[in-house]
């Protein structure tokens, strides 16, 4: 088994059953004129992790480790999109609606699409998920299944709610978890460290913690 240092200890892992999960690194949560903007959110913080997210997805397809994108989008018909989200908060666009960067977070639309600097290449995986988790209503286990994957990095945005989410699916399902500190991240830093506490606590009681540099040197020397 290789290693990684981590938080709250060391996390062991085998290279060969082990996969990066990039979760919904969108224009809609980055950029002006987006959902996250619409919401009063300062998206600067998201699009300030790029960089090293871009690292740690270039680290694992070097090694040639599995890569995965999710993408948080709708059906255009809005058959998969309960009321209750839709009309949740004050945003100045709601979900479905025509925005700056075409029909918000709605599969096809410009605005959906994973950033330009961390497109996904061909052959790797992109889930398409209607939820906050990546496993509800998507074949994200199914492609976990069939990769061999046991252990899981997590990476995206944001840190308390859709990676969260996904990591404590994970966790329900077998899976063991780890998140990159710094490859993560919320547009609030105080709903950031919590989720971080909370993921790492109890003995790890949801999963790891490390940065960006500790996965890849344990990437390495595995």
């Amino acid at each position: 088994m290789a290693e990684i240092d981590a938080l709250p200890f060391t996390f062991a892992f085998e290279p060969k059953t082990t996969a990066l999960i990039v979760i919904d690194m969108q224009r809609d949560f980055a950029e002006p004129g987006g959902f996250g903007a619409s919401l009063g959110n300062d998206v600067s913080r998201v699009v300030a992790i790029v960089p090293t997210v871009k690292r740690l997805i270039e680290g694992f397809r070097a090694a040639g480790l599995p890569v995965i994108h999710t993408m948080e989008c709708h059906r255009p018909d809005l058959s998969d999109l309960p009321p209750a989200k839709r009309d949740r908060g004050n945003p100045s666009i709601r979900i479905g609606d025509a925005g700056p960067m075409g029909r918000v977070l709605i599969a096809g639309e410009p605005g959906t699409a994973i950033l330009e600097e961390l497109a996904p290449l061909p052959g790797e995986i992109v889930i398409e998920k209607p939820g906050k988790g990546a496993f509800y209503a998507t074949g994200l286990g199914d492609d976990l299944r069939r990769l061999g994957a046991r252990q899981l990095i997590f990476a995206g945005v944001t840190t308390e709610v859709c990676v969260q989410t996904t990591m404590r699916e994970a966790n329900d399902r077998g899976y063991e978890c780890l998140v990159a500190e710094d490859a993560t991240e919320s547009y609030f830093p105080e709903f950031k460290a919590a989720a971080l506490a909370m993921i790492r606590a109890q003995g790890a009681i949801v999963g790891w913690t490390a940065t960006t540099d500790q996965i890849l040197e344990g990437i390495a020397n595995a």
